[in-house]
């Protein structure tokens, strides 16, 4: 095994990137695919614009979306998923603007059925990310060109853009004012059981406002906020504990090869390259696939604001600081280790709920509810150790981004057991209200 520093840069290389993948694949995409990835519309005569790139076009912006909001926010995980919801929204609303195959976000607006579906989400990935970042407008334009080159000049194209950049106004509007980035104070208190800054930056809940930020589906950010976690004195308090002594440590740990592998693979999942290469593998159409983004990346937005809710409620401390500190816990199943450090560095937030395992429920829910079937088809690269996993299933996905964060002596099993249920039981929740199919 690697020592810490070694662990330390190569997390440091990877700073930014978000921990949790979800592909979520759509029905009906072979059906209502038309040459060149374009959707039919929905109601009324005729077809809609031929789409030159079709749902390439979104699957580019996206990527161009998540590399400029890492160079040019260079934001926390749990920022990265808002921003990214930002873009894939407004790319949602302008293509079913256009297409009409799904119910918009948070919107009415309706395209000429002649607009290029094509040109409006590039626009509108265009315009939210010039807003947000002024100062990659350069390259921002340089993209957008690039893609307008391929889609033949002429009113259909006119139309696309000036749709696109009106659902990007839309959701600009709609975001404005949410919390984002606002100052959130979660003052050190240093007793038993209570969070405060962990070694070995010691650095504050810097992130607090997540908790704080309105959502993007649900109606505020306490709407699934679970009971408390076990008390301290409590059976399931010193097994939780005890589990992470055993399993979670840098060294003298009970872990497998296998099981270290998976603790630092979910450091880095790359979320929207895995989406891409999931629409591009099951050849779903342009309003599918803008679906899928805008899908995916609102319930993990809102599944982090969830977990950072209840992390500024509970305010529960780390495995690093129960462990060393246990002889003050007042529970006599645990005993305190001095010396313990975790495998990972512990970020600088509590531990009850697990944002990661928040969000694994939250998307596999999302997933299986439209899929209507627990067999999921995910390739997920980890930017940590630059392998690619297949995960089948649902349910291994699951499985595994619970077990990777006590492997890697971070938060508990309760904090990764209730958090990936909260994320279940929103997914269902959104799944009744938004992305809906247009009958």
């Amino acid at each position: 095994m690697r020592n810490r520093r070694a662990w330390s840069a190569t997390r440091a290389a990877v700073t930014g990137l978000a921990c949790g993948v979800l592909a979520l694949a759509l029905p009906g995409a072979h059906a209502s695919a038309g040459p060149g990835g374009g959707a039919r519309a929905a109601s009324g005569a005729g077809p809609a614009a031929p789409e030159e790139g079709g749902a390439s076009v979104v699957v580019e912006w996206m990527h161009t979306a998540d590399a400029t909001i890492k160079a040019e926010a260079r934001p926390s995980p749990a920022e990265l998923f808002i921003l990214q919801s930002y873009v894939s929204t407004a790319v949602y609303n302008a293509v079913v603007g256009v297409t009409g195959r799904f119910t918009p976000y948070q919107w009415d607006e309706r395209a000429p059925r002649t607009a290029s579906s094509a040109a409006a989400a590039a626009s509108a990935a265009h315009q939210v990310l010039r807003h947000h970042f002024p100062g990659a407008a350069p390259r921002l334009d340089t993209a957008l060109t690039g893609t307008l080159a391929q889609i033949p000049d002429g009113e259909a194209e006119d139309e696309g853009i000036a749709f696109g950049k009106l659902a990007a106004d839309h959701v600009i509007g709609l975001r404005r004012g949410d919390g984002r980035g606002a100052s959130v104070r979660f003052p050190a208190r240093p007793r038993p059981g209570v969070w405060r800054p962990t070694p070995p930056g010691h650095e504050p809940f810097t992130t607090a406002w997540v908790g704080r930020v309105r959502p993007l589906l649900l109606d505020s950010p306490h709407q699934f906020r679970p009971g408390p976690p076990p008390s301290l004195r409590s059976a399931r308090y010193a097994k939780d504990l005890n589990e992470l002594a055993y399993y979670g440590g840098l060294t003298g740990s009970r872990r497998t090869p296998e099981q270290t592998d998976t603790a630092l693979y979910f450091v880095a999942p790359d979320l929207q390259e895995a989406l891409g290469d999931h629409a591009t593998r099951h050849g779903l159409g342009i309003a599918e696939t803008a679906r899928l983004y805008a899908a995916a990346n609102t319930v993990q937005a809102d599944a982090v604001i969830t977990a950072w809710d209840s992390k500024l409620h509970y305010g529960t401390w780390r495995p690093v600081t129960a462990i060393r500190e246990a002889d003050s816990d007042g529970n006599p199943a645990t005993r305190p280790d001095r010396g313990w450090e975790p495998l990972l560095d512990t970020p600088s937030h509590p531990d009850y709920l697990s944002g990661h395992a928040t969000m694994g429920g939250a998307l596999m829910r999302m997933l299986t509810g439209i899929l209507g079937t627990p067999e999921v088809d995910l390739r997920i690269r980890s930017a940590t150790t630059g392998t690619t996993r297949h995960y089948r299933y649902a349910h291994a996905y699951e499985r595994d981004v619970v077990d990777a964060r006590i492997w890697g002596g971070i938060h508990t099993r309760t904090a990764d057991e209730a958090g990936a249920a909260t994320g279940r039981r929103l997914a269902a929740w959104a799944l009744r209200k938004y992305f809906r199919p247009v009958p």
